[in-house]
């Protein structure tokens, strides 16, 4: 299969160009190349997706497959116009993002109601218009298209350092905060089964809208696991959220944050999509265990990037917590 990757030089797509040349695939990486290298075996072309004829360099050349993993209306339009006639399949990475409902648990990508696109004048997106900017990236697609939309994508290379704070906070052991209870759900993906089964879908033409992450898991059983893992001896304090926020423990991901914490039952469907018909079309996954090894190996090897609580700051809100005594676990 001869696969372009609209991208391919970090992360999500660098994963996925190193497992379709894993698999004897024709991998060509489209991009700037300034997020940085592309994977082994992959060839390189330097485009300017922000320019009207930045995709010139791909205009003869024949592909049996494309993957965008763009953020930015504009670019996939440009590439949709440019390149989609030519394609044999095309794939486009959106995002749980998209969603406007997050709060009833359950939903799943064909019935979900979405948020408002962006206006068609907009080019680039935001943080603040992220997922409307996806919706109107995935209009621009059109339905004739294999739509993933990725839920939090976990594991190495990550450079958001989200997932990664928790392997590399519980392996060092002893008393560990955790956010909200352990019945708490939480939801992601290893990056390299996302890799794989956007390759796979690809190659087997499917299309359609899928929600690509994980089964949900309980918050208790993902810290459990990892630190089972890592074979470290940890004991958990589990805080709520009035006290998190009254002592400014931001949520999410960041500096002073518990990574992976949404405030329930503002988030309470953000974290129970229902995936099934993924697995059914071919998304296979890990053991949480091989995530967390694979993750805390690549960090210590790296020294790549980790967000949430230092040591001092854990330290000092679980102090607080024991001073004021316990209060009942959850939200």
């Amino acid at each position: 299969m001869r696969l372009l990757i609209l991208g391919g030089s970090q992360f999500l797509g660098r994963a996925i160009a190193a497992h379709a040349c894993a698999a004897g695939h024709d991998v060509t990486c489209a991009a700037r190349g300034l997020a940085g290298p592309i994977a082994s075996g992959a060839s390189f072309v330097a485009i300017d997706r922000d320019v009207s004829n930045g995709l010139e360099p791909l205009a003869r050349l024949a592909f049996d497959a494309v993957v965008d993993v763009s953020r930015h209306p504009g670019q996939v339009r440009r590439a949709v116009a440019a390149l989609k006639r030519q394609a044999g399949h095309w794939t486009f990475v959106s995002t749980v993002s998209v969603y406007a409902d997050n709060r009833t648990p359950g939903q799943r990508a064909d019935t979900a109601p979405l948020r408002a696109p962006t206006a068609p004048e907009v080019e680039h997106s935001s943080d603040e218009t992220y997922g409307a900017a996806k919706v109107a990236c995935e209009q621009a697609v059109g339905e004739d298209a294999f739509i993933c939309r990725a839920g939090l994508i976990v594991g190495p290379e990550d450079p958001t350092g989200r997932f990664t704070y928790w392997p590399a906070r519980l392996a060092r052991g002893g008393e560990v905060l955790a956010p909200g209870s352990p019945e708490d759900a939480v939801q992601f993906i290893d990056v390299r089964d996302l890799a794989q089964w956007i390759v796979h879908a690809a190659q087997a033409r499917l299309t359609g809208i899928y929600d690509g992450i994980g089964p949900t898991r309980s918050r208790g059983e993902l810290l459990a696991e990892c630190a089972a893992a890592l074979d470290s001896s940890c004991t958990f304090t589990w805080v709520n959220r009035a006290f998190l926020e009254e002592h400014d423990v931001k949520r999410w991901a960041g500096p002073r944050s518990l990574p992976l914490w949404l405030p329930l039952p503002d988030f309470a469907g953000f974290a129970t999509r229902d995936t099934t018909p993924a697995r059914n079309a071919g998304l296979n996954l890990r053991a949480l265990s091989e995530t967390a090894r694979d993750t805390l190996g690549w960090l210590r090897t790296t020294n790549g990037p980790v967000v949430g609580l230092t040591v001092d700051e854990e330290k000092e809100v679980l102090a607080a917590w024991h001073a004021r005594g316990r209060h009942p676990a959850g939200q």
